[in-house]
């Protein structure tokens, strides 16, 4: 079989933001007269699924309709699964020169935001996505619509479970936080994504406990904390806008860790109000490390295991390890 030339849409249609936004997509590049093929995935974790297969079948450029979590799984289907690496390596690239679009269609869109700097509106999105369209595919390294961006391998819970995650993992509160967004409601779910983690976050932290861990980056020195807040971070923004460690880049090779060590529920319900534009780190309390791999586990690891959030998703608890994988993943821009 002839592998296919098009671009493959991927849209997320659970999602009522997605479901608003493929219309207009649609509207544009039947303007501009780009040929795609599309896919709907009916349940959640089949994108991961659907991209893995689609870029075996020889697509080159997988676009995704949805917010961070859908990216988050397309961009785990650029790899082989995570059962199929051997000895704890990251897992192999299916097609190292196939490339992500984003066309962001979510609460947050912190991926795209931090691609750029700032969030901008879908139509700029687009324009990107034609303008990647109809060029020559992506044969050419020093394309500068493309951009190649670390990613994050894990293993969590002592390495039982591994995963791959695009942009930030938290540890403590952020895993509580996601955790009860996934159990409310029906009546809740009507509610705005903001209104949701807001009213989850209210209930996380009035069952705020601190826990003794073991933070240690690049085999460095060991940081004992009592926290119930860490950040393992790629790119700079993170739950709709935070702003965990201005400095972070994607394209850089490191991870950018922030512990919070011995900080109380008041301090942090004051530092929850500086944090989107970085003004957190002015306590002292706060601390950035940066390297290309950590391990994070509590002292008692019993009954102080920290849960785990990666790109909006909970994934198991601690002992986990992170590492960077380099420029692994290819980014229309």
């Amino acid at each position: 079989m002839e592998a296919p030339t098009r671009p493959l849409i991927i849209i997320n249609k659970m999602a009522a933001r997605a479901r608003r936004a493929w219309p207009v997509i649609q509207a544009t590049l039947a303007e501009s007269g780009v040929q795609y093929d599309t896919c709907q995935p009916a349940r959640a974790g089949d994108t991961e699924k659907e991209t893995r297969a689609a870029l075996r079948a020889g697509y080159h450029t997988v676009a995704i309709v949805g917010g961070d979590g859908t990216l988050s799984e397309a961009a785990s289907g650029f790899f082989e699964s995570c059962e199929e690496s051997r000895d704890g390596r990251p897992p192999r690239a299916i097609n190292e020169r196939a490339a992500l679009a984003v066309l962001p269609a979510g609460t947050g869109d912190d991926f795209a935001r931090g691609l750029v700097g700032k969030r901008e509106p879908l139509e700029k999105w687009i324009g990107r996505f034609v303008a990647h369209c109809r060029k020559e595919k992506i044969e050419d390294d020093k394309n500068p619509a493309i951009r190649a961006v670390d990613v994050l391998y894990a293993m969590s819970d002592d390495g039982a479970r591994r995963f791959i995650c695009l942009n930030a993992a938290t540890l403590g509160i952020g895993a509580e936080v996601a955790a009860r967004v996934a159990a409310q409601g029906r009546a809740l779910r009507r509610l705005s994504g903001e209104a949701r983690f807001a009213l989850a976050a209210v209930a996380a932290l009035a069952a705020w406990r601190e826990r003794r861990v073991h933070v240690r980056v690049d085999g460095g020195e060991l940081i004992e904390c009592a926290t119930n807040l860490i950040a393992i971070v790629n790119g700079p923004f993170s739950g709709g806008g935070m702003n965990f460690s201005p400095t972070a880049e994607t394209t850089d090779g490191q991870l950018d860790v922030v512990t919070a060590c011995g900080i109380s529920r008041l301090e942090i319900l004051r530092e929850l109000t500086r944090i989107h534009r970085g003004g957190h780190l002015a306590n002292l309390k706060v601390r950035v490390v940066r390297g290309a791999r950590v391990r994070v586990e509590a002292v008692n690891s019993q009954h102080d295991a920290l849960g785990i959030e990666a790109d909006g998703d909970v994934r198991g608890a601690t002992p986990i390890e992170f590492r960077v994988m380099p420029r692994a993943l290819r980014v229309v821009l």
